[in-house]
């Protein structure tokens, strides 16, 4: 947190919670990582650092509820292939071995993407592997804490093995392939839970830029006993809460196979829903399960670039909000969606609602997708208004766009504009905690090219392994394909929102 007084002038400014407009230039102190003041520019006095934005609209920095960097060094490598299927060749029977350094530099590849196109807080759901590496869990910690991103990193934590995460074992996947993925080694849940709860009282994330929250990977991978230790943990250290639920169609037959319902209203069952709880693509939903969250408080957070590329389907964001629950955004890992990119997100979000239904009144507006990708994102862990908005009180993460560019050319509406149109290309400025972290359109706390290249020539040693790991799950890809087909074959409740076209 920077506690230096920073004047940043003559900026149009997307002002508070409702992300109007400003009727004109504005300039806006910092101090002590806070908004300080918003006046008309030229009214503010001086500082100790004074920063120009003459043509540029300063928007809340967008929250990124969630990415996987264990990803980063696989995108582009699959396409066309469903989450089960596609989910074996990112979590493959042969792990592709990383150096800290490498697992560094492999964390950079997301946390500078997300600055260069607007992200100031980035959820990041880390798989832990086989064993707990404090090592590299530092280095992933290490380069947040670098680049001066704001970031909650999770361990997507789970007691039961991958395999038994899935319905119909025995009519598709041979008994002695079953035994192989089950002896698979997995660190305990005892000391998933230890390893947070030690972390969180260094790193939590709300005295600190880089810390931590409590991830279960998702119902399915979870026992029950594991899942309430998992919940017990959050409320005792006040730590927001992720978990995958119901992403694809054969998550709510497994619902039914193994708890009698679907997964929302078994984690309701459980007591398990509570704010600053996000439920992580939660696209086939019931009404009842709707009305537990709004119940409940729980968020249901929205990756609607992730749901599209492996064809899951598309959220019912207009039932959940009507409903009065909170709707966030998140941009999912790199492997399946290639991008981190939060103004991707947002303009997909707004895009592909327009999909359900024939009511255009119904369709989510770009206005709507900013707010989820801001002020949502902040209350879905636990910041409530503290976090996605430009008002005065408020956490100073902002990012400023240029508005003398072909994207804002003429200025119509700058939230539609930057919605649907910027990519990132026209980002200038972006602060984070009170700090500046890129200037003119450069990171300032890296040497960006200098990572790059370095990451390039980590990755051209590390790209054989990856081919040769994903094509050791040929088998295991063939036998999920008959779970896959048969999970598409199976009724389920006639009350679930159709995510899919048929």
């Amino acid at each position: 947190m920077s506690k230096k007084r920073t004047l940043l002038r003559n900026a149009r400014v997307l002002l508070g919670d409702a992300l109007a407009l400003s009727d004109g230039p504005q300039d806006l102190l910092v101090e002590g990582g806070r908004i300080a003041a918003i006046a008309p520019a030229g009214t503010l006095g001086q500082a100790e650092q004074i920063i120009d934005l003459t043509d540029h609209l300063l928007v809340p920095g967008l929250v990124n509820g969630h990415q996987h960097s264990h990803e980063h060094f696989q995108r582009g490598r699959t396409e066309n292939l469903p989450l089960e299927l596609w989910m074996q060749l990112v979590r493959t029977r042969t792990p592709v071995p990383l150096t800290p350094r490498q697992v560094y530099l492999r964390t950079m590849v997301g946390a500078i993407e997300s600055l260069r196109t607007g992200a100031t807080t980035i959820v990041d759901d880390m798989a832990l592997g086989g064993a707990i590496d404090r090592e590299r869990i530092a280095a992933v910690l290490q380069a947040y804490d670098d680049v001066g991103i704001r970031a909650l990193l999770g361990f997507a934590m789970m007691d039961k093995p991958i395999v038994d995460n899935f319905p119909f074992l025995a009519a598709h996947v041979p008994t002695a392939l079953v035994a192989e993925l089950r002896a698979a080694p997995r660190p305990a849940g005892a000391e998933q839970l230890a390893l947070v709860r030690g972390l969180a009282r260094e790193r939590h994330p709300q005295s600190r830029r880089v810390g931590v929250l409590v991830s279960a990977s998702a119902p399915q991978r979870c026992t029950e006993p594991f899942l309430r230790e998992v919940r017990a943990l959050a409320d005792e250290l006040a730590l927001p809460v992720i978990t995958h639920v119901q992403e694809t169609r054969l998550q709510v037959v497994t619902g039914q196979l193994f708890y009698g319902c679907p997964m929302v209203e078994y984690l309701d069952r459980i007591g398990f829903l509570k704010p600053a709880t996000s439920l992580i693509h939660a696209v086939w939903l019931n009404p009842r399960e709707i009305a537990a969250l709004a119940r409940t408080g729980a968020t249901a957070q929205h990756n609607p670039w992730s749901n599209l590329l492996l064809g899951s389907g598309v959220q019912p964001v207009r039932e959940l909000l009507d409903a009065g629950v909170n709707v966030s955004l998140g941009s999912d890992g790199s492997c399946s969606t290639v991008t981190v990119n939060m103004l991707n997100v947002l303009g997909s979000a707004a895009a592909v609602s327009k999909l359900r239904g024939d009511d255009h009144r119904r369709w989510l507006s770009a206005h709507e997708a900013l707010h989820a990708g801001t002020l949502a994102g902040g209350r879905a862990l636990g910041f409530g208004e503290q976090l996605g908005s430009l008002r005065v009180g408020a956490i100073a993460d902002l990012v400023g766009y240029r508005t003398d560019s072909v994207t804002f050319t003429p200025f119509n509406d700058p939230v539609r504009q930057l919605v649907y149109a910027e990519r990132g290309a026209g980002l200038g400025f972006s602060m984070v905690d009170g700090e500046v972290v890129v200037a003119g359109g450069a990171l300032r706390a890296v040497d960006e090219a200098g990572l790059l290249r370095e990451i390039e020539r980590e990755f051209a040693h590390l790209a054989p392994q990856y081919a040769k790991a994903e094509a050791e799950m040929g088998p295991v890809v063939a036998a999920l394909e008959g779970i896959h087909r048969e999970g598409l074959a199976t009724a389920i409740a006639p009350d679930t929102c159709a995510a899919r076209l048929a």
